[in-house]
């Protein structure tokens, strides 16, 4: 069989590229790449195209070496779990010619974020590229990552699930690191290798995130949460209260029949169908069982259930989460603008205010100051994460129960805070629905969440993230199907906004 040679539509596409005026490179970036590449998958035109890509960094300058080695990557990584990786193998021919662009390019700059992306992909050549990297100034979260991804499995000493957004943030303690052995000696062969593919994918779409946006846009820089807000590890939960719940008996309903509730020391009761839910660590668990039963196939969800996690979460995940999901790598939204969001969009609320899927609290704490604690109700379905907040605002009532079937009654809330999760829930629709059949008319709904991004590289890359409730991937929306839903559940949008891929949104239920 004769090679299959390059087609003249890639070789002018790639020649377009290397001629391109600076203002013009990600157009014929994003040309040669949609010949070469689709939605994960090579084409016909990738195995033979992959010399000339190699060659053409002999003759271009950084940003464009930068954006093939970035295209290098993509292509090696259709390949990821293939039993036979004939482009792999091809784009591993190249690596002399990748090595410098590691060593020799500006530390934490685009084309050496562009060379880690591309190198992160040879596991075959790990030895030299480690060795490259040892002599390279590099980031610890950036040097673990490169590690990570080459780092071939063994199941005699495997981490799982604590690697994104890199594993130099990742500093378990004994007690952690016997919790996560517990759970992972557990699993079947088949489970362990493909969780540790899902977590190797998901760090390989942290790196390709952030060198793209870096091609297109320079240094990334880390804004760190300084408010007053962000908080301390926090101690153990506080004694429980059921006072605390019963001061929102005229809002608290069942979460099977829609009855009303009664309390006791030891929890709540329903008066119409007597299911009983308990009160442990003082939260009221209105969960009916809801995500107690993960199993095997959702080990991530065993990988967040520790105890700190929601520290970990809201000081290292969630700022990560939002430099990719939101392509905030410059900083363009700080914890302090999404306090002051929350502040001026909150503020006329008049009554019980349910903070939706509210992890370890950082945001209710918001929501509490500007509408008061006696009013808020935060509500989430991983109790790790709910311990946090306990501890963090013992004064607020802390439900455990579904954002899909919301233990409130009909038209009884005058505000919901749904901030950076409704990406995160089952069914966005279906929660939006549950919103609004919980506000009152005049109730307000702030919202905060991630839209697909405009191009299908950077698509690749959010949806490219496995985490706990989307062991599959992220899924993302386009802001038409969100507005789509809010109209469906009887809200008009009032304010919206967001920078890169955010999507913040104040709505208000309709009389």
């Amino acid at each position: 069989m004769t090679p299959r040679t390059v087609g003249p539509t890639t070789d002018a596409s790639l020649t377009a590229l290397l001629q391109a005026s600076p203002d013009r490179i990600d157009e014929a970036f994003l040309r040669l790449a949609g010949e070469l590449w689709k939605d994960g998958e090579a084409t016909e035109e990738a195995l033979p195209s992959v010399p000339a890509l190699v060659a053409a960094l002999a003759v271009a300058d950084g940003s464009r070496q930068g954006h093939l080695a970035l295209l290098l990557g993509l292509l090696a990584e259709t390949e990821h779990t293939a039993a036979e990786q004939p482009l792999t193998e091809a784009v591993r021919a190249g690596l002399d010619r990748y090595l410098p662009l590691l060593t020799d390019s500006a530390a934490g700059g685009p084309l050496q974020l562009g060379a880690l992306y591309l190198l992160s992909h040879l596991g075959g050549d790990r030895e030299r590229i480690l060795a490259a990297a040892a002599g390279t100034e590099l980031t610890p979260d950036d040097r673990t990552r490169l590690e990570r991804c080459l780092q071939p499995l063994d199941p005699q000493d495997v981490v799982l699930g604590r690697v994104w957004p890199s594993p130099h943030e990742w500093q378990l303690n004994a007690d952690e690191v016997a919790f996560d052995q517990g759970w992972i000696q557990n699993l079947s062969p088949e489970a362990l290798a493909a969780t540790w593919a899902s977590d190797t994918r998901s760090v390989f779409a942290y790196t390709g995130a952030k060198a793209l946006w870096a091609l297109r846009n320079g240094t990334p820089t880390v804004v760190h949460d300084t408010s007053v807000h962000a908080g301390a590890r926090p101690a153990d939960p506080p004694a429980p209260r059921i006072e605390e719940f019963s001061r929102f008996s005229d809002v608290l309903r069942c979460p099977g029949c829609r009855g009303g509730l009664s309390y006791e020391a030891e929890g709540a009761a329903c008066t119409v169908c007597d299911r009983s839910y308990p009160l442990p660590n003082g939260v009221l668990d209105l969960s009916a069982g809801a995500g107690d039963n993960h199993g095997e196939s959702d080990v991530l969800q065993n990988a967040a259930a520790m105890r700190g996690i929601g520290f970990h979460y809201e000081n290292v995940l969630r700022p990560a989460f939002l430099r990719v999901m939101g392509q905030n790598w410059g900083g363009q939204v700080t914890p302090t603008d999404e306090d002051a969001y929350l502040a001026e969009h909150l503020a006329p609320a008049d009554g019980p205010v349910l903070d939706v899927a509210a992890g370890a609290g950082r945001w209710t704490a918001v929501v509490a100051q500007t509408t008061g604690a006696d009013n808020v109700l935060a509500l989430d379905l991983i109790a790790p994460m709910l311990a946090g907040l306990r501890a963090r605002l013992p004064e607020i009532a802390t439900l455990r129960a579904s954002a899909l079937a919301l233990p409130v009654a009909d038209g009884s809330l005058a505000a919901v805070n749904c901030w950076n999760a409704l990406q995160a829930l089952p069914d966005a629709g279906a929660a939006i629905d549950e919103i609004g059949r919980a506000l009152r008319p005049g109730g307000r709904l702030t919202l905060l969440t991630f839209r697909w991004g405009s191009d299908p590289l950077y698509r690749y890359f959010q949806g490219s993230h496995a985490f706990p409730g989307s062991p599959d991937g992220i899924k993302l929306f386009e802001a038409e199907q969100i507005r789509t839903w809010l109209n469906g559940a009887g809200l008009s949008i009032v304010e919206e906004s967001g920078p890169g891929t955010f999507v913040l949104i104040t709505a208000e239920k309709q009389a």
